[in-house]
Parts: C-alpha cells; structure tokens; sequence
C-alpha cells in the first residue's frame, strides 16, 4: 500500500513537472525571439584573396537591414542577419552552414556570397534541412535551368549580361567584333555566348575572340594582335584589374576602338585604375549607378553614409542592399510566423518586386531566377553612368 502511495505521489508530481514546463515553454524567450525577431543568415569572404569583395557587399546587406530595423523591422520583427567569414572556402562553408542551421536556427539564408561555396551547401542546407537560400550573390544557369526548391536568385547571369552585349554591339553598328577574354573556363563560356547573340541581331555580323593568360600584365601584344584584327567593336570579359590594363595600353598605343564589358568590367576599381584611359567605355551592370539621382539611389547613399560610413557607396555595397532591399519586399507580405516555409511560399508568389536600384524581379514556381535584365552603363569623367532603363537581352540558344 505504501509504495502504491508513493508510486502515486510520483506520477502526480511528475504530471505537476511536465505542466510547470509546459508552461514555461510556452511563455519562454525562444517563443518570445521567434514572434519577435526574423533570424537569417549569410557567410562572406572577410578574410583572403577576396575580401575586397566580401566586406562592401556585407556593408551593404548590413547597411539596408540596419535601416529597417531603425524604422520598426519586417511587420514589427527585428531583422538579426547572422554573418560568419567563409574565406572563399566551399568546405569551410559547408561548416558554416551547418552551424547557422543547427546551432544558430536561422531561417532562411539570405544575400551570402559565392558560386561555388554556396553550391557546396546545397544538400544540406536546400535538401535536408529545407532552409531556403535567397538572393545569393552568385550561381550559374544550372541553378535554375530546373526550379530548385527553396533557391531562389536575383542576379542576372554572366551568360545573359553577354548576350545583351552581343545585342548592343551590333545596334550600335558593329559589323566585326573581337571578344577579348580570360583563359579559365569561367570566362571562356561567358564569351562563347557573344557571337551567337549578336548574330541574332544581325545575321552577317563577323564575331572571333581572343584568348589572353589571366593574370596578365603586359597587355602590348594583346593590343598588338586587336590593331591587326581591326574590329568595329571590343568586348572584354576580363576582371576589372586586367580590364583596366587593356584600356591603358591601347590608350598609349593610340587604339580607339569602341570598347564594352561586362558586370566586372563596371566596377569603380576599373576607372580608378585606367584614369582617363577608361572614358567613354560602355558596359552592362546588375544594378544602377550609385552616382545616379533616382530617390532610390540617393536613400542608399544616405543610408551607407549613416551605418556604414567606413565603406564607400558603390556598385559593390549595391549589389548587397538590393539583395537585402528585395529579401524585405518578400517578407514583409507575409502575414504570420516567418519560417522557412512560409518564406519560400512567399517568394514563389513574388511578382514585381521593385527595389529601385535593380531590375523589377518577379518569380514563380516554375521561375526562381528574378531577372535576366541589365542596366547599361557609359564612363565618363570618372564615374559610371545609367543610360535608359533596364532591358532583357535576346534568350540564349
């Protein structure tokens, strides 16, 4: 009798427990941070050989969610945007990922940086886990040639910025145009894709290219061998360093030929490098100049200049808060808990989405890659200028 006593006691003690902890779960801060706070997270390249690229994104990304949480966050929820440097590192962020899943519970990963090192994440983050990856800066066509679930992008594709200069090359008269591009295979099949756009425009046009080593310095033969070519047209598919050291050469060899780039060609570091040797050169770019006088660019600017005063106001700081600027557009339509799944059924609902620093995105279920529109852009006096609107290049074959 006694120990039935006992064993009574024990079970209503136990049920007492199990009511207390209920209770306090209930109620409990983690309960409180997830009604409270949108915890996202992202890993960039602090350190390393391309930290120059990882710092002024993430100030970016930093500045705008600084903004939105000064003004009351996502429908009254504070942004916490958790950032670990991955150092360009596929394996080291396969590691990170695993920790802003596991340890940190974010719920979505959002603005990070890289096209390898974010692919490496893919079966855990995207497959196993169901953490959706949002706006990344980076990806290739494969990413979204077949919808992936919960990858959804914002960033048009090397491949479709070379298209639209295959088209421009050609609307602005060029009958021949040489490609002067990189010897890795990244630049290679970006340059492939020249020729065929521009004879889309125009049958007859007559496009070769030109291989150069990357990492080259002395760029006399290379401008050697474009003088004996004698184009109507250059395009460069070349890193703003070396882009940069085209045009100054051809410049002191006396070669004026009409000169386009691409998204890395229009970068600052490419004026600042080639100085006067640079004007008039014409490129495409992600987003809109940060010189430009739209509301949008100036509420950048400010922005930057109040929270992240350390790191200028360029196309690099850009391509992050329109990453972070689209990412809220999303969220803030959603009416409830902000989950993993409540964020990737919103963004396949996502239709124009207007940031006003980059194209309109729409996306889909069948659509995860916002845009293929470029902004076209013209140098002069050392700026990058916005010319016209955004436009969609021709569709690849």
């Amino acid at each position: 009798m006694r120990q039935r006593t006992t064993r009574t006691a024990f079970a209503a003690l136990a049920a007492m427990i199990a009511l207390v902890a209920s209770a306090c779960g209930t109620a409990s801060t983690s309960a409180t941070r997830d009604d409270d706070v949108i915890k996202i997270g992202a890993w960039h390249p602090l350190t390393g050989p391309l930290a120059s690229f990882g710092i002024p994104e993430k100030a970016g990304v930093d500045a705008y969610f600084k903004s939105v949480n000064a003004r009351g966050g996502v429908n009254d929820r504070t942004i916490d945007w958790i950032v670990k440097d991955n150092a360009s590192d596929p394996q080291q962020t396969v590691q990170i990922a695993r920790r802003l899943v596991d340890q940190d519970g974010v719920v979505a990963i959002v603005a990070t940086n890289g096209t390898a090192q974010t692919q490496a994440t893919f079966p855990f983050v995207l497959e196993q886990k169901k953490v959706p990856i949002l706006n990344p800066l980076g990806g290739d066509a494969s990413w979204y040639e077949e919808p992936r679930d919960g990858l959804f992008g914002l960033q048009t594709l090397y491949e479709d910025q070379a298209a639209a200069l295959g088209e421009w090359v050609v609307r602005d008269g060029a009958k021949k145009v040489l490609v002067v591009h990189s010897d890795p295979t990244a630049f290679v099949n970006v340059s492939k894709v020249i020729g065929p756009a521009a004879r889309k425009t125009d049958p007859s046009v007559d496009v070769d290219r030109l291989k150069v080593k990357f990492g080259t310095t002395d760029y006399s033969p290379v401008i050697s061998k474009v003088r004996a070519a004698r184009p109507d047209a250059v395009v460069m598919i070349l890193a703003a360093a070396e882009a940069a050291t085209y045009l100054k050469e051809a410049k002191l060899q006396g070669l004026d030929t009409p000169t386009y780039g691409y998204a890395p060609v229009a970068a600052q570091s490419t004026l600042t490098l080639a100085g006067k040797a640079a004007e008039g050169v014409k490129a495409v770019q992600l987003v809109k100049s940060p010189h430009d006088d739209d509301p949008a660019i100036k509420e950048f600017r400010k922005s930057m200049a109040k929270y992240e005063p350390d790191q200028p106001a360029d196309f690099i700081t850009l391509w992050g808060w329109e990453a972070a600027k689209a990412f809220v557009e999303v969220a803030e339509t959603i009416k409830g808990p902000v989950t993993s799944a409540s964020l990737t059924r919103a963004f396949e609902k996502a239709d124009a989405v207007d940031t006003g620093v980059g194209p309109v995105l729409s996306f889909s279920g069948e659509q995860h890659l916002g845009t293929r529109d470029v902004q076209k852009l013209v140098a002069r006096n050392g700026r990058w200028e916005s010319q016209g609107d955004f436009f969609t290049p021709p569709k690849r074959d």
